[in-house]
C-alpha cells in the first residue's frame, strides 16, 4: 500500500494540527453516496469482496481519493438501479458527496467523477423462487 500524505485541515493557531488520512475521506464519500436514491451498491475489489463476506461491511468500497496538486479528486465506481436517470443520479451523488465532505472537513474537492459500471435489473418473480 503506497504511503499517501495526510491533509492539513487546520491553520496554525498554536493548539496543534489537525490532519485527515485520505482513508476517513473514502469512507465519507462512500457513506454520502449510499445516502442517494438509485444507487444499488458500489464496485470494490476482490479484497472488499473477500471482506464483506466475513461479516464486515466496507464503506469505502468502490471509492478512490487521489490527493494532487491541483486538489482532492473522487472517483466513484457505482452500480445503478435500472430505470432510473444516469446523469440525475450521478449528478445528485456528486452534490451529496460535496455538501457532506464540506460539512464534516471544510475541505473543497476538485473533481467528483463518478463512473456507472454496471445496472441492477429488477428480480422477477421467477427468479425469486
Amino acid at each position: 500500500m503506497s504511503e499517501q500524505p495526510l491533509v492539513n485541515v487546520s491553520e496554525n493557531t498554536g493548539h496543534g494540527r489537525v490532519e485527515i488520512a485520505p482513508e476517513v475521506i473514502e469512507v465519507i464519500a462512500g457513506i454520502a453516496a449510499s445516502e442517494v436514491e438509485g444507487l444499488v451498491s458500489m464496485r470494490g475489489n476482490f479484497a472488499t469482496g473477500v471482506v464483506e463476506r466475513f461479516g464486515k461491511k466496507s464503506h469505502s468500497k468502490g471509492v478512490k481519493v487521489e490527493l494532487t496538486d491541483n486538489g482532492i479528486l473522487i472517483d466513484l465506481y457505482v452500480l445503478l438501479q435500472y430505470g432510473v436517470s444516469i446523469p440525475t443520479v450521478a449528478q445528485n451523488i456528486q452534490t451529496n458527496i460535496r455538501q457532506t465532505l464540506k460539512n464534516m472537513t471544510a475541505l473543497d474537492i476538485a473533481e467528483i467523477n463518478v463512473h456507472v459500471v454496471g445496472i441492477q435489473m429488477e428480480k422477477t418473480e421467477t427468479e425469486l423462487q
